[in-house]
């Protein structure tokens, strides 16, 4: 007999409000990560002796765990329950964050960073899956996604500015000891507010196989990425390791055609919106790396700023992001959309990152950056309609499967970024050296190069939106 997913009475408005709020909690615990540690990197590598090639490893390492295992974590907390799959997974990074901090050798914070990864993958890999089952009615539904998304936003500049605070104020092990609250409050109210599920059971999808070939084929394709600006994209071991990932990764997707209780049915991607929206989120996050990264360095190197005047300066970015995710976006989803809103919302970030191309090398806040903060607001209407977009053919069997799905191109689409981005700027930059040119202007040609490749990327997003996804019909809204 079929086995069918249990009936659950809906919670109240008031358990799902905490619910949302204990969600957003865990993500931006994880994304505070993600940025913080950026800023911190030059007092660890002073107080713990790093190499500059073992440094990148305390992000390297957290990036091939989180990203290789969104996957498999999204699907195993269907079977086995996705509440539990994230208490566990917010209890492993806590746990790893306090390794962390009292790290005093390189290989500990590195095998720690490793654990927070880990934790990480369990966590978020089902969070959308909790709430689009907690939230079923499309408008409450759009709404809550703007919640999530404006979370995600603050996240990411929040880190900036409080990864340098720490620092400076008291050392760098802080910004792994500040996780340990958040970590242990969601938790305790994630016991009293997330709805128990218990899930399908792992007879369900139990296919090790296919577990072993797509956790190998992510983490040795993320890996390869990260590395490629240090061995360069033509290299033997670059096309390699590659070539090994893509062929682990074919034998995934074969495997699921023909296995009888396979990891990821490939019905999910059958869907034009789940497929497509995955595909324009790596389009759009590769480019808006451009803005995260690129621009942070070209203040600091070209235009001398400090790390904290860096996160100050791009705090007006986070707010326009956060204030759209979540006083517009749902409002616009809900009367216009989630293929139009996308639509608009790329074409903002399209302009933000053309006007960035022509950007000077004696550039001012007001006049020449702030107008990017502004523009850049286009990412509070991206992210919640790709979410939306990405989770829309979810059920209740596998709204982890389809919530990891989203996670992994997601990170698959920033380590991306990361290295198509940084390659071109770096060797732009010294082919222009090598004209004669000086230091700035040779740094600030390299990084025109990336923002103009991240604006070819944005209208390729665009391109992908106007064919593949489809434009929902929707009931007109009722009058005032």
């Amino acid at each position: 007999m079929p086995h069918t997913s249990p009936t659950l009475r809906p919670p109240r408005a008031a358990s799902r409000s905490l619910a949302l709020a204990v969600l957003s909690a865990s993500m931006l615990m994880t994304i505070l990560d993600g940025s913080i540690v950026t800023v911190a990197m030059p007092a660890i590598q002073r107080d713990l002796g790093f190499s500059p090639a073992g440094l990148s490893w305390t992000v390297n390492a957290y990036l091939i765990a989180f990203g290789g295992l969104l996957l498999l974590a999204g699907r195993l907390g269907d079977l086995i329950g996705r509440r539990t799959m994230f208490l566990a997974g917010n209890a492993v990074f806590t746990a790893a964050s306090m390794l962390a901090g009292v790290a005093t050798t390189p290989g500990v914070l590195i095998a720690a960073r490793f654990a927070q990864g880990v934790g990480s993958a369990m966590a978020s890999a089902v969070v959308l899956g909790i709430l689009v089952t907690l939230f079923t009615e499309p408008g409450e539904r759009v709404k809550a996604i703007g919640v999530f998304s404006f979370t995600g936003a603050a996240g990411a500049s929040i880190g900036q500015v409080l990864g340098g605070v720490l620092t400076d104020a008291l050392s760098w092990n802080w910004i792994f000891f500040i996780n340990l609250p958040i970590g242990v409050a969601t938790v305790v109210l994630a016991v009293r507010a997330l709805p128990h599920e218990p899930g399908t059971g792992l007879r369900a999808g139990a296919d090790v196989l296919g577990a072993v070939l797509v956790t190998a084929a992510l983490m040795l394709g993320i890996y390869t990425v990260v590395e490629i600006e240090r061995y360069g994209w033509l290299a033997g071991r670059t096309l390699g390791l590659g070539a090994v990932s893509l062929v682990l990764l074919a034998a995934f997707f074969a495997r699921q055609a023909t296995a009888a209780t396979p990891l990821m049915p490939l019905r999910i991607l059958r869907s034009r919106d789940v497929a497509g929206a995955n595909v324009v989120q790596m389009l759009a996050l590769s480019a808006m790396f451009a803005f995260q990264i690129i621009v942070a360095l070209y203040m600091q190197r070209v235009l001398g700023y400090g790390a904290l005047d860096t996160g100050l300066a791009m705090l007006p970015a986070a707010l326009a992001i956060g204030g759209v995710s979540l006083f517009v976006s749902a409002r616009l989803n809900t009367r216009y959309g989630e293929r139009r809103v996308l639509l608009a919302g790329l074409a903002l970030l399209f302009a933000a990152m053309a006007w960035l191309t022509r950007i000077p090398v004696e550039a001012g806040y007001v006049t020449d950056l702030l107008p990017v903060m502004v523009l850049i607001a286009g990412g509070g209407l991206v992210l919640p309609a790709l979410t939306s977009l990405g989770m829309s053919a979810a059920r209740p069997d596998d709204a982890g499967l389809t919530s990891g799905l989203f996670n992994t191109t997601q990170q698959i689409g920033m380590a991306t970024g990361v290295a198509v981005l940084s390659t071109l700027a770096a060797a732009r930059t010294d082919a222009l050296r090598a004209t004669g040119a000086t230091e700035v202007a040779a740094l600030s040609g390299g990084y025109h190069l990336a923002f103009t490749t991240s604006a070819a990327l944005l209208a390729v997003a665009f391109a992908v939106t106007l064919v593949v996804l489809r434009s929902p019909r929707r009931s007109a809204p009722p009058e005032a």
